[in-house]
C-alpha cells in the first residue's frame, strides 16, 4: 500500500481565508482513495447547493470544488477528476497540458464519494478503481488541488505547489506524489502535511 498525507497552500492573493485543506492519499490494490478535510473558519466558503440527483456536470470549478489530476510519468496525457460538495462530480483526459485533446472520460461511468459537513470540518472523500485507466505498472504522479470559492465571491486556488507566477493546476511540476515504483514519502520533497 501507498499512502501519502498532505497539506494544501492557497496560490498567494490578498485576504486569504483563515481555513486549511488537508488529507491523505492511499493507494492499494488499484483502488486510489483521497480524503479531504476542510477546516477553519467554514462559515465564510460558498458551497453549492447540494443536486437531488448527483451526476455528472462541467464547469465544478465555478463554485467550491476538489479535484486531483494523475498522469503516468513521462507521458504527456494526463486525467483530471472534479468533486463538488454538491454531490456532483466529472473526470477528464487530455492529451497534453490545458485541453489539447479534452474529453470526458468515458471509463468512469460513476465517481463514488461522499462528503458531509461537521460543526468544525468539511470532509469529503473519493475512491476510483485505476484498472480501467492505466496498467499495473505504470508510475503515476498526482497533484492535488481545490478552488475555494468564499461568500463574498472571492476565489482562492489550493495546491500541493504552485511552480507558476498564477495559479495553474494543470502544470505538470504540481503533480508531486508519487503513486507506484517509488518509496520515498511526500515529505522529501517539502510538503508533507
Amino acid at each position: 500500500m501507498i499512502e501519502h498525507s498532505y497539506r494544501l497552500i492557497p496560490f498567494e492573493a490578498p485576504q486569504i481565508p483563515a481555513i486549511s485543506l488537508t488529507g491523505r492519499v492511499t493507494l492499494e490494490n488499484h483502488a486510489l482513495t483521497v480524503s479531504y478535510s476542510l477546516t477553519g473558519e467554514l462559515e465564510s466558503v460558498l458551497f453549492p447547493p447540494v443536486s437531488a440527483v448527483s451526476s455528472r456536470r462541467d464547469e465544478l470549478w465555478k463554485w467550491t470544488c476538489f479535484e486531483f489530476f494523475l498522469a503516468i510519468r513521462d507521458q504527456p496525457g494526463y486525467w483530471e477528476f472534479n468533486m463538488s460538495p454538491s454531490g456532483d462530480w466529472n473526470a477528464y483526459q487530455m492529451d497534453a497540458y490545458r485541453r489539447i485533446g479534452f474529453r470526458e472520460e468515458r471509463a468512469i461511468s460513476r465517481l463514488q464519494f461522499e462528503s458531509r459537513k461537521e460543526s468544525d470540518a468539511f470532509l469529503l472523500e473519493v475512491s476510483v478503481d485505476l484498472t480501467c485507466l492505466v496498467q499495473d505498472e505504470a508510475e503515476l504522479q498526482m497533484g492535488i488541488t481545490a478552488v475555494i470559492r468564499m461568500k463574498d465571491s472571492r476565489e482562492t486556488y489550493w495546491a500541493l505547489v504552485h511552480p507558476a507566477p498564477y495559479a495553474d493546476f494543470h502544470l505538470r511540476e504540481s503533480f508531486i506524489v508519487p503513486l507506484a515504483g517509488q518509496t520515498h514519502p511526500l515529505g522529501q520533497s517539502g510538503r508533507d502535511g
